[in-house]
């Protein structure tokens, strides 16, 4: 319980913003705070953004996190096919394993209203207990996989902390259901 008397969150998450201009000052970082304020809506502790260059740094902010043992580490840019864009590289290089879904549904959600959300490269994967999920560098890419991710999300963290899926009564594997072990009726 928090001073005031409310649960504190149950998760935590960072959020990363991933540009060389921002980084260095050339402009106003504007997706971080949009994932700041998604993570938030969808009761997450958040710390950030951090806003690192491309490349190494973005290697060593997700050890950082991981090792900060963050629920969910959400990072916007350096998804794309530029030469500078090595996001997805550096988030390879951290993770103990994709999964692929959650790109491939964050495309997905891009796709209807622009084409060119199939150019992103963004990955997401399991890192010890840390969830870590690229999105893209635009405004309209990181709502999308705000969209997507509000669906999703916390259930994902749940697992990786061991829960269970939850599952209607009377549904396979239901408390109260007669099969031992309730798995899906097989054919004899």
């Amino acid at each position: 319980m928090t001073a005031g008397g409310s649960a504190a969150p149950a998760y935590r998450a960072l959020a990363v913003t991933v540009s060389n201009r921002a980084s260095a000052g050339v402009y106003a970082d504007k997706g971080g705070p949009l994932l700041v304020e998604g993570l938030a809506a969808l009761g997450f502790a958040v710390d950030g953004p951090r806003v690192v260059p491309d490349g190494e740094p973005v290697e060593a902010v997700l050890r950082e996190a991981v090792a900060a043992a963050y629920d969910v580490v959400l990072t916007t840019g350096g998804t794309g096919i530029s030469p500078t864009d090595r996001t997805p590289e550096m988030t390879r290089r951290v993770l103990d394993r994709e999964v692929p879904g959650i790109p491939e549904a964050i495309r997905a959600e891009g796709l209807a209203k622009v084409p060119t959300a199939a150019l992103s490269r963004g990955v997401a994967g399991v890192a010890g207990t840390t969830l870590i999920v690229n999105l893209p560098g635009s405004t309209g890419g990181v709502r999308d996989g705000l969209a997507v991710l509000a669906r999703l999300l916390t259930h994902a963290v749940d697992q990786i902390r061991g829960g269970d899926h939850p599952r209607p009564v009377g549904s396979a594997g239901a408390v109260g259901d007669a099969r031992p072990g309730g798995g899906p009726r097989v054919a004899e």
